[in-house]
C-alpha cells in the first residue's frame, strides 16, 4: 500500500489544495472521468459550495509537498457538482489505485463512527471529541469511545482429493444462486484467531482442521470489519452445512470453479492463491 501518515491533529495553516472525502449517506464523492474516477481535490468544500456536518484530518501522503487529507459528511440529500457523482465504494474497485480506495474506506469508517457515537454508551450524556487521538470521552462519567473495528476471520480450507488439490467453497444462504465463496465470521471475546478459525469451519461445515497459517489481512469498511485471513488444511469429517446460513458446500479443483467473489476482496486472493499454487 502507498504511504500514509495518520494523524488526527491538522496543520495549523489550512493546505492550499488537500484531498476531500466527502460522505453523503453511504456514498462518496468522486470525480468522474469516463471510467475512471480520483478524489477531489480542493481548498475546501465551500469551493464546492457544500457545507460539512462533521470534518475530521486523516494525515497526509508524504512527498516534496504532503498532501493533506480530510473526511467530511455533508447532507444526504446532497447533489453532485458538475461532473462528479456520489458512488458506494464496492463500485469504485478498478476505478482508482486500490490504496486511494481503501484511504476511502478509511474516511467511510470514522465518518460512520463519529455520526454513530454521538452520545455515551453508559450514560447517555453527549460525547466529546478529543483533539489528540481518535476518540471520543464523556464529559460526565468519563467513558471514552474509540472507532469500532470488528474483526473477522476469514480461511480458506483445502485437501488432497481424488484427483488432485480441492478447496473447499460454500455458498451463503444470502448469495445469488451459483455463488460460492470461502468461509468466514466474527471472532468471539475471549478467542484467539486460529480458534475462531477452527470453530467457524466446525459450526459452518462440521469439519476439523489443522495447520492454521495466517495469510494476510484487509479492511472490510462495510461497515466496520478487518478481515484477517487463514489457510487449513482438512483433518476430518464430512461437510454437514449449517442450517440458515449455509445453503450449500462442497470440494472443487482449481479448474471447476463456481462463481468466486470480485477480486477486490481478499477471499479472492484466497482463492486465487489456490489456483496458482496448484497449477
Amino acid at each position: 500500500m502507498e504511504l500514509f501518515v495518520s494523524l488526527v491533529t491538522p496543520p495549523e495553516e489550512p493546505p492550499a489544495t488537500a484531498r476531500w472525502f466527502i460522505l453523503s449517506g453511504f456514498q462518496l464523492l468522486v470525480v468522474v472521468d469516463g471510467r475512471q474516477a480520483t478524489w477531489p481535490l480542493l481548498a475546501s468544500p465551500a469551493d464546492l459550495g457544500l457545507t460539512p456536518l462533521r470534518q475530521h484530518y486523516l494525515g497526509y501522503m508524504p512527498g516534496d509537498a504532503p498532501l493533506h487529507c480530510y473526511a467530511v459528511e455533508v447532507a444526504a440529500e446532497t447533489l453532485p457538482p458538475p461532473d462528479m457523482a456520489f458512488e458506494g465504494l464496492r463500485a469504485l474497485y478498478g476505478r482508482m489505485p486500490d490504496e486511494q480506495l481503501w484511504l476511502g474506506g478509511r474516511a467511510l469508517q470514522i465518518l460512520d463512527w463519529d455520526r454513530t457515537s454521538l452520545y455515551c454508551g453508559r450514560c447517555g450524556v453527549f460525547n466529546a471529541v478529543q483533539p489528540h487521538e481518535r476518540a471520543k470521552k464523556c464529559p460526565a462519567c468519563g467513558l471514552v469511545t474509540y472507532p469500532r473495528i470488528s474483526p473477522a476471520v476469514i480461511m480458506r480450507v483445502t485437501r488432497q482429493g481424488p484427483t488432485g488439490r480441492e478447496i473447499l467453497l460454500a455458498r451463503g444462504a444470502r448469495h445469488p444462486a451459483g455463488f460460492y465463496s470461502v468461509l468466514a465470521g466474527f471472532v468471539e471475546p475471549g478467542e484467539t484467531l486460529e480458534t475462531a478459525v477452527r470453530r467457524e469451519i466446525r459450526e459452518e461445515v462440521g469439519l476439523e482442521v489443522q495447520n492454521v497459517t495466517y495469510f494476510g489481512s484487509q479492511p472490510w469498511p462495510f461497515p466496520n470489519s478487518l478481515m484477517i485471513a487463514y489457510t487449513a488444511e482438512y483433518a476430518s469429517g464430512d461437510i454437514t452445512p449449517e442450517a440458515g446460513e449455509i445453503e450449500d458446500a462442497r470440494w472443487f479443483t482449481a479448474d471447476n470453479l463456481p462463481g468466486i467473489p470480485p477480486a477486490m476482496s481478499i477471499s479472492r486472493r484466497l482463492i486465487d492463491d489456490f489456483v496458482q499454487t496448484t497449477r
